[in-house]
């Protein structure tokens, strides 16, 4: 993998949308049903929207119901990073980039066959490329 990518609040703040940087870096998320990405059915490659990481493929994406992108696993192993998050009251699986540390959404083990996890990503925190399914670097 590439090396870390490590900037301050300032410069994220600078190259990111206010949505993504509310997602990304103060592990925000955005309403069900409102992101650009919840519906695509499209092939690619779903990458990180800050540093452009390759994190799904469009052949994992599956519709959850819930109003966010859904993937049953990610593009390789490798292309995320879990971590439990105890905020909120609740206990959660968060999800992250392993290059950039950006909150991409939370784990769930409620997915469909073989994996039965649910990866319920932000739309803000992914960048898609039409395409193959799997270009792994």
């Amino acid at each position: 993998m590439a090396d870390k990518v490590v900037k301050t609040e300032a410069e994220w703040s600078k190259e990111l949308t206010p949505e993504q940087f509310k997602i990304l870096r103060k592990k925000g998320t955005e309403p069900p049903f409102s992101g650009a990405y919840w519906k695509t059915k499209e092939s690619g490659v779903y990458r990180c929207a800050g540093c452009g990481k390759e994190l799904f493929g469009s052949d994992a994406k599956f519709d959850s119901g819930t109003g966010w992108p859904s993937f049953s696993k990610p593009l390789s192993p490798g292309a995320v990073e879990t971590e439990q998050d105890n905020g909120w009251l609740m206990r959660r699986t968060e999800v992250h980039c392993p290059r950039c540390g950006g909150h991409l959404g939370h784990l769930f083990e409620d997915g469909p066959a073989p994996t039965g996890m649910r990866y319920c990503i932000n739309s803000g925190a992914l960048r898609f490329e039409k395409g193959q399914d799997h270009v792994v670097k």
